[in-house]
């Protein structure tokens, strides 16, 4: 069963579990579960996806009850008007907050972008902040005796193929568990010391607007496994609530 976050009488919204592909696809031709059958079973009704979510990446997705739906809130997808925000275990001290300005070129898939050209790089922009920090007594890089993790948020601005994924890489702070653009040491320690081998990359909150107008705003609780990562590093005070995330930064150093 889906966990539904939010429902009215034109859309549903709920929190996809790492792992699962919204629909079916060519990526893996032997999966037989995906969130579009399973909502589309819950509801007996057939649904329309927004958006898309990455198979790794859990959080809020959107899904529409009718074409003519999905078209309109599609554009907003498109207009950036619809606010977007992530949580993401990143490696490394990323202090502050900032704006990573970065093109991506388009990444092509052998089978499915087969005879496609190539294309310059497009436009990408994502916004960061520092929610938490952390200094793990585990080794994972062979220059340091300990390890060190952030807890952000991040706002994509524009919506590239894995953009948070590449641009966390591009600051040399890649997400944990990312097992494309990441760091395969951290991604190992990391698993051996929480037990946890998801990418760590939650959809947290999406704010748009409904077919009347209205303001709607959707939050996803993280999932256990994100909480545990969590919990390990210190960060157990993270409290996620219908509200959203409320959280004092702090500074942990757990090599003590």
């Amino acid at each position: 069963m889906l966990e539904i976050l939010y429902q009215d009488d034109d859309l549903v919204a709920v929190n996809k579990p790492a792992r699962m592909l919204v629909h079916r696809s060519w990526l893996d031709k032997h999966e037989t579960v995906f969130v579009m059958t399973l909502l589309r079973d819950m509801l007996g009704l057939y649904v329309y996806p927004v958006h898309r979510l990455d198979r790794p990446t859990s959080g809020v997705l959107l899904f529409a009850k009718s074409s003519d739906t999905a078209r309109t809130l599609s554009l907003q997808f498109e207009h950036h008007t619809v606010q977007k925000t992530y949580l993401a275990v990143v490696r490394g001290h990323l202090l502050g907050c900032g704006r990573i300005d970065y093109p991506l070129a388009v990444k092509l898939d052998k089978i499915a972008d087969k005879f496609a050209s190539d294309k310059a790089p497009q436009s990408a922009i994502t916004d960061y902040e520092n929610l938490a920090t952390c200094e793990m007594p585990f080794v994972s890089a062979k220059r340091y005796a300990t390890s060190r993790y952030s807890l952000v948020k991040l706002m994509p601005i524009t919506g590239r193929k894995h953009q948070l994924r590449r641009h966390m890489t591009h600051l040399f702070h890649p997400i944990v568990g990312d097992t494309t653009h990441g760091d395969t040491a951290q991604n190992k320690a990391v698993q051996a010391h929480t037990g946890v081998s998801r990418l760590l990359l939650h959809a947290h909150s999406l704010t748009f607007d409904d077919m009347n107008g209205n303001k709607v705003q959707v939050i996803a609780p993280p999932d256990d496994e994100f909480n545990q990562v969590m919990a390990v590093f210190g960060w157990g005070g993270c409290l996620v609530s219908n509200s959203g995330l409320s959280i004092d930064t702090v500074n942990l150093n757990l090599a003590q």
